[in-house]
């Protein structure tokens, strides 16, 4: 396949940037997008120069010059059009969360597994230079048998004002599942990928179903149909006896906003920011800071993986699978605030 010919099915922030780096891409073609806000869909059109602009993605679906597509809609919305374009043999890229609960997120990798199409999760942060230096550093053995990750999205003020952020029938929770997806996805990959048996966790609701008084980046927020955590932590059993607790949050009282991970080991440890490996060597403990990690290009590499693997067949980095097991810790937390109680993953 010379020219991979790409879709977008939603048009809005997210969507934009997909499209834009697609577009740097070689062998790239961006011919369609749709969104159910047509003027949506037009402007995002206009601004790229996309062929074809729809208002329903059944359409865009139908062309034939379509060889995959980019699912950019509400968490909510990721299931139906992402098995219809499977089973119309389009490879598909779907932004993260994968869907609403594990249930959907299995009956769309097992669409692309019956369809033979490529069907990847948009989990970039696990293509960061800085995750794949301390990814390397486990595979090699330098931190041993990991025992617990600490994994941490926190942010001060930063309710989302626009979109759907708020609302849990469209997105399914709040930071736990928007923001902390990426830390936890990012943290389970490095640690090995380790099969999730329970999960405990607590939701809290302080601020966001409030209006907003205090001074921040986005003010403002819709208070009134916010009906979504403002802060979410949990803790992950695994199979090989390793723990992971990760915390969240839109609105939190901490110093500052947070974006970290941090691997224990039997022989050493990792952070991710500041990058750091902890060890000992010759007899004495060592604080490792590396020179250089790499060029910051999460999302051109993302793009790039997907379509390589459209183009070859080889396995992408972040495949429909490792979406599934995600969201299994992600509803697992949530279910476990919702009663009390830690809850087995099956």
């Amino acid at each position: 396949m010379n020219t991979v010919r790409v879709g977008l099915i939603g048009a809005g922030g997210i969507a934009n940037y997909h499209i834009s780096h697609l577009k740097k891409l070689k062998g790239v073609d961006v011919c369609a997008v749709c969104d159910v806000n047509e003027e949506a869909a037009r402007a995002t059109g206009e601004r790229h120069g996309i062929k074809h602009v729809f208002k329903n993605y059944r359409d865009l679906l139908k062309l034939k010059d379509v060889d995959a597509v980019s699912v950019c809609t509400p968490n909510s919305l990721h299931v139906a059009p992402t098995i219809d374009a499977l089973k119309l043999g389009k490879h598909v890229m779907v932004e993260k969360p994968m869907a609403m609960t594990p249930a959907e997120a299995e009956r769309m990798v097992k669409a692309a597994r019956a369809a033979k199409r490529v069907l990847v999760i948009g989990f970039q942060w696990r293509y960061h230079p800085t995750t794949m230096t301390i990814k390397r550093a486990v595979d090699e053995g330098v931190l041993g048998k990991i025992c617990y990750a600490r994994c941490q999205a926190l942010r001060r003020r930063g309710i989302p004002n626009w979109g759907v952020f708020g609302q849990k029938s469209l997105q399914g929770g709040g930071p736990m599942i928007d923001i902390g997806v990426h830390v936890l996805e990012a943290t389970h990959y490095v640690m090995g990928k380790p099969k999730p048996v329970s999960a405990t966790g607590n939701c809290y609701t302080y601020l966001g179903n409030k209006k907003s008084q205090t001074a921040c980046p986005w003010p403002n927020w819709d208070h009134k149909t916010y009906t979504v955590e403002d802060l979410a932590v949990g803790m992950v059993r695994f199979a090989n006896g390793a723990t992971l607790v990760i915390e969240c949050s839109f609105a939190a009282h901490i110093e500052k906003d947070v974006f970290n991970f941090t691997l224990m080991g039997e022989k050493g440890g990792a952070n991710f920011d500041p990058p750091t490996l902890y060890t000992d060597i010759a007899g004495t403990s060592f604080n490792m800071t590396p020179w250089f990690t790499g060029q910051d290009k999460v999302w051109e590499t993302k793009m790039q993986d997907w379509i390589d693997a459209i183009r070859t067949g080889k396995t992408p980095t972040s495949p429909g699978e490792d979406g599934v097991v995600v969201q299994k810790m992600l509803n697992a937390i949530y279910l476990s605030s919702e009663t009390g109680r830690e809850v087995l993953i099956k």
